[in-house]
Parts: C-alpha cells; sequence; structure tokens
C-alpha cells in the first residue's frame, strides 16, 4: 500500500534561508523576532545573521562544517541559526534544558563539531566540549565592524542544514541530518497548503533539542511573519498562554501532551485565545482524543487542529490530518492524514512488500524529505535507511518502526511502534490501546501506561491516572476497564498521580513514570 504526496516543483536551489533573505529585503521593517520585550527587524535580524555568517567562514567553519547551538530561546539564538546556515554549515541544537551530563553524552556523538554558541547562562554545560566555545554578546562589537551583506556562499540542497538527537532502540543518541531540499519542502508545504501568509505570527513552546522545535523557529521566518520567543528554558503553561492573550499570535507548533496542558489551562480560565488561533500543528506521540474534544467543540473555536505524523529522520513531518473531519464513532484511532507534498508513505509487511488496503504493517518514509542518515551511525539503526524498488525504479526510504495501516478514507493511521509490544503472559500488547480504554472510562482525565518487570523477569503493566475529581478507586478502574479490554491487557496496578510528568520535548516522560513507580514500590517485588 503506497499513500503518494502531490508532487510540487521546488526551486533549483531549495535553501530554507534564502527564503528569510527574500523577505528581508522585501519587507525589512517588519518585525522578526520578539523575546523578553525585544524586537528586531527583518533587516536587524539579517545583519546580524550575516556578521556570524562571514565570522564562521572567516574561520575555514563553512560549508559542511557542523556548529553546536546551547543557547535558551533568544535573539542570539536566531542569529546563531540563520547565521550558520548562511555559512553554508549545520547547526547541531544543544538543549540547555538538558543536564550538563546529558549534554556531555550527546557532545560525544558529534563528529567534527566546529565550535559551541553558547551564553554565560549555558556556557558551563558545554565546558567539557574539546572545541572553542563563544559567545555573540562578547562578540557583539567585532560582528559589528563584519560585512553586513548576504555571503556568497554556494549552498545546495543537498547539503546538510541541521542535525538533531533521536533516541534510538539500543540508547545510544543518535545525531540525525536533515538536508535543506527537505527542509524546504517541508516548510514550503506547510505555507502552501494552509495558507501561512506574513500575518502568521507564530509561538514557540517546545524544547530546543526537540525535531519540532527546528521547523516551529524556521516556519514563521519563511513565509514573513513574526516569531514570538518565550523566556523560559522549560515550558510555562502560565506564560505560554499570557503570550497567546498579548499578542497576534496565529500559529502554535507542539506535542499532543503540550496541547493538552494549553487546553486545560483555557477551559479552567474560561479564556478564548487559544480558540482564535489559526492553527495549532501537533502530533509526536499517541493522541488521546478525550483530552480535546469538548474544547474542541466549543462554539466560536475557529482553531483549526491539524493531527501530524513524522519522524526525524525525515524532516519531523510526514502527513497530516484536519482533526475537523474526526467522527469519534468512526475511528477508534484518530488518523494522521495524507502525505506532505514530494512524500510517499508505504505500508510494508516484515518482507518489505506492499500490504494491502486496511491491512497492518510498518510505516515507511520515501521522498524529498528522507533525510542524509545518522552522523555518528555505525549500528543497526542505520539500516532503517533503506532502498526498495517502486515501479522500476530504486527509492530511497526509511523504515519508521512504526505499525499503522490506510483507513477506507485513504488516510494514514498509526497504531503503535512494532517494539512498543510487550509480552504479558505470552500475549503481545501495545500499552498505548490500554491507554485509549482508559481515557474512555468516566472520572479519568489522562492516563498513561509503563511495563515494570517482577523480580522473575516477567513483564506487568502499570497504569498512571490522572483523575478529573476525586481519587479513583483501583478495584474499580479495574472493574470497569474488564468490560471493554480482555484479562491479560487490564494493568496489574492503577496509582493516582496529579499530573502526567513531561519531558523537555513536551511529551510523556515515561521514564520518569517507571523512576517514580520503582521508588514507590521498592519494597513490594516489582522494579522497572
Amino acid at each position: 500500500m503506497i499513500l503518494q504526496g502531490k508532487r510540487v516543483a521546488l526551486p533549483s536551489a531549495p535553501v530554507v534561508h534564502r527564503q528569510f533573505e527574500a523577505h528581508a529585503r522585501a519587507t525589512p521593517d517588519a518585525v522578526a523576532v520578539f523575546c523578553a520585550g525585544r524586537q528586531v527587524t527583518y533587516a536587524e535580524l539579517n545583519a546580524k545573521a550575516n556578521g556570524f555568517a562571514h565570522f564562521l567562514t572567516a574561520r575555514g567553519h563553512g560549508r559542511g562544517a557542523k556548529v553546536g547551538v546551547c543557547l535558551d530561546y533568544s535573539i542570539d539564538m536566531v542569529v546563531a541559526i540563520l547565521g550558520t546556515l548562511k555559512a553554508g554549515a549545520a547547526y547541531v541544537p544543544l538543549d540547555p534544558s538538558y543536564p550538563a551530563a546529558r549534554l556531555r553524552l550527546l557532545l560525544g556523538q558529534v563528529p567534527d563539531l566546529a565550535l559551541i554558541v553558547a551564553s554565560p547562562a549555558t556556557a558551563g554545560l558545554v565546558e567539557s566540549a574539546a572545541v572553542e566555545v563563544i559567545d555573540l554578546e562578547q562578540l557583539s562589537d567585532h560582528l559589528a565592524d563584519l560585512p553586513a551583506t548576504d555571503p556568497d556562499v554556494p549552498v545546495t540542497g543537498d547539503d546538510v542544514c541541521y542535525a538533531v538527537f533521536t533516541s534510538g532502540s539500543t540508547g545510544t543518541p543518535k545525531l540525525t541530518a536533515v538536508r535543506h531540499e527537505g527542509w524546504f519542502n517541508l516548510l514550503n508545504w506547510l505555507m502552501l497548503e494552509y495558507g501561512l501568509h506574513p500575518g502568521s505570527n507564530n509561538l514557540v513552546v517546545s524544547a530546543f533539542g526537540f525535531d519540532l522545535s527546528q521547523r516551529s523557529l524556521m516556519m514563521p521566518l519563511f513565509c514573513g511573519a513574526g516569531q514570538f520567543l518565550m523566556a523560559s528554558r522549560n515550558f510555562d503553561a502560565a506564560m505560554a498562554y499570557r503570550m497567546l492573550t498579548r499578542h497576534e499570535i496565529r500559529t502554535v507548533h507542539c506535542a499532543s501532551s503540550t496541547l493538552y496542558l494549553l487546553v486545560d489551562w483555557e477551559t479552567a480560565r474560561g479564556g478564548e485565545a487559544l480558540t482564535r488561533l489559526d492553527y495549532v500543528l501537533f502530533g509526536g506521540e499517541p493522541l488521546h482524543i478525550e483530552r480535546i474534544a469538548n474544547w474542541a467543540r466549543r462554539a466560536g473555536n475557529t482553531c483549526t487542529l491539524l493531527h501530524q505524523y513524522g519522524v526525524a529522520e525525515c524532516t519531523d513531518v510526514a502527513s497530516s490530518y484536519d482533526l475537523a473531519e474526526y467522527r469519534p464513532g468512526e475511528h477508534d484511532i484518530a488518523p494522521v492524514g495524507r502525505p506532505a507534498y514530494n512524500t510517499d508513505l508505504h505500508i510494508l509487511d516484515e518482507r518489505m512488500r506492499g500490504v494491502g488496503a486496511g491491512e497492518y504493517g510498518e510505516i515507511c518514509i520515501s521522498g524529498t524529505g528522507v533525510g542524509a542518515g545518522y552522523l555518528n551511525g555505525t549500528g543497526p539503526e542505520s539500516e532503517r535507511f533503506t532502498t526498495i524498488v517502486v515501479d522500476g525504479e530504486p527509492r530511497r526510504l526509511y523504515r519508521t518502526g512504526d505499525r499503522g495501516h490506510v483507513n477506507e478514507a485513504g488516510d494514514l493511521v498509526v497504531a503503535g511502534r512494532m517494539d512498543a509490544q510487550v509480552k504479558v503472559r505470552g500475549m503481545r500488547i501495545d500499552p498505548t490501546d490500554i491507554e485509549r480504554a482508559l481515557g474512555r472510562l468516566a472520572g479519568v482525565r489522562q492516563a498513561a501506561v509503563v511495563t515494570a518487570y517482577t523480580d522473575s523477569g516477567d513483564a506487568e503493566l502499570i497504569a498512571f491516572i490522572v483523575p478529573k475529581g476525586d481519587d479513583l478507586a483501583e478495584n474499580d478502574v479495574r472493574a470497569r476497564l474488564l468490560e471493554t479490554l480482555p484479562r491479560n491487557m487490564v494493568p496489574a496496578r492503577f496509582i493516582d498521580i496529579p499530573h502526567i510528568p513531561l519531558s523537555p520535548h513536551g511529551k510523556v516522560d515515561r521514564a520518569a513514570l517507571v523512576d517514580a513507580f520503582r521508588n514507590k514500590y521498592a519494597d513490594s517485588g516489582a522494579s522497572a
């Protein structure tokens, strides 16, 4: 089964920052970035980025180089990113919300890093690096003396523009590289398909290291709009909502769990800033539609919810679905829609053959968005990038490891991870199926299911539940769940908690839940 995306011609040099430069020439006085009460225009931002680009090229860190960026959200962060791209180099996000130990691990995975851009507040996190760490503020006078003109660097669509870390099944962080052509194609698709324009101001709400954040950072600058940044290292729902209320923000890109928090904040306070947005583009983890259904049906809600699917290895997004078309009675799982421009989605069996319509298989991606591979990859995960023959022609393809099918309407449905299934008492189970069942129970606001292991090595399922009101009785939840699920899918334990912890990327932090279970039940005979 193949879903084919619309074929759209790209420029001969599909280079992302050239689009920004065109806006800097056409609308030099338009506000490009706003952060912590400061703002810069397109002309000012372009000049600052050009100065940094000339600085890099003068040091020999031009085309093909890799520049680490360890900065909090700020105007300087955008300057560093654009300057790196203009020099022909690729940037590597080093998220300052990570602890120093985690960053040391990541730094060890970056081959041939040229230098790192940091600030006084973040330099200590990367002081272990074997490369120079520079501060744009300290260099401001020197950069001001460099040319403010666009550098003449021949960047092509095949050049790598950024590389982000993605956790692999081996547990070792993988540095996956994205090419300019793929990034340009993604941003061009979003702009044309959804009519984004110079008024489509954006608010960034996810952590810098998240692959979604790279799209969120560049999208407004690609279409000539304004970028709004929160002066907070970690997601702050109160601050985000204040900014949505006070500024003319039209779009937000986020993980599903972050959307739940924003919806909860608005619902509890009777606000309407979120409902007035043009778009929320979200995904990255299984959607619990019950968390947003009532809000989405509110009278006067004009916000379009785009449920999207993709992987970091293929430029973040491969498909999109307008949730206005979703009918809970017709679909158990909300679809993720049709492919992006110049993108094909393949549903393949274990022998890499296409399955029939409606049949489950592994979701694989081919087309312009397939990235350049893992920069530090020599293990089995690198084999996920492969080649298949379609209509007699070889196609480069990425095997996502996700399981799904195409429904009767022709939309992709993601059912879970191929490797997330666990065997409990001899039966294969996907924990996300249990989470969906729990989410449909009265009194349950949100649920997450993790796997723990007894001292004998047997797997057991642990459910963490956020109740809507009073704590829920474990036996009552178990009894109600047994009405819809077979006994082997019902968790061994149900634990009420006030909220589901999120990772810096805004997704459910399952590792933290496992740790919480281990700490609470250290003497109960189960361990993670």
